[in-house]
């Protein structure tokens, strides 16, 4: 089933209109949860963001590459855009320093990401969506 055309946007705007997609991770010592300006719906399968800061996140990568993505937004479930202002996303995240799929995310960044420091250096991060649903545990694709 594939992601509605409605939380796409949501996803691809969210940094824009000030709810920033939280990523979660875990290493050695313990979890890191971080804003991921550059989150983005690569397709229906995958999320996908620029890892320029690699920090905390990127490290945890190195040692587990399952990650869990949240979206929360209680405005649109206000305005019934969605059921459910809270989404969750679980998967499993791949990085690619260079390539294809790393010119690719690159490219569908925003140019606010693209011009950023760092970003020149940075790692494309494919997350594969192993499964999606609301803070209610509703599937969403």
């Amino acid at each position: 089933m594939a992601l509605s055309e409605t939380v796409k946007r949501l996803i691809n705007n969210a940094w824009d209109d000030g709810y920033p997609c939280l990523l979660a991770t875990t290493g050695p010592d313990g979890p890191n949860i971080s804003p991921k300006g550059s989150m983005l719906v690569f397709d229906d399968d995958h999320l996908a963001y620029g890892e320029r800061s690699k920090k905390g996140a990127l490290e945890n990568l190195g040692h587990d590459r399952r990650v869990s993505v949240m979206y929360a937004n209680f405005q649109v479930q206000r305005e019934g855009l969605l059921e459910s202002g809270f989404l969750r996303f679980w998967g499993t995240a791949e990085l690619h320093e260079t390539g294809p799929i790393h010119d690719a995310i690159f490219a569908r960044l925003t140019k606010r990401e693209q011009e950023h420091v760092g970003a020149d250096t940075g790692l494309g991060v494919l997350v594969k969506i192993t499964r999606a649903a609301d803070v209610r545990g509703k599937p969403i694709m």
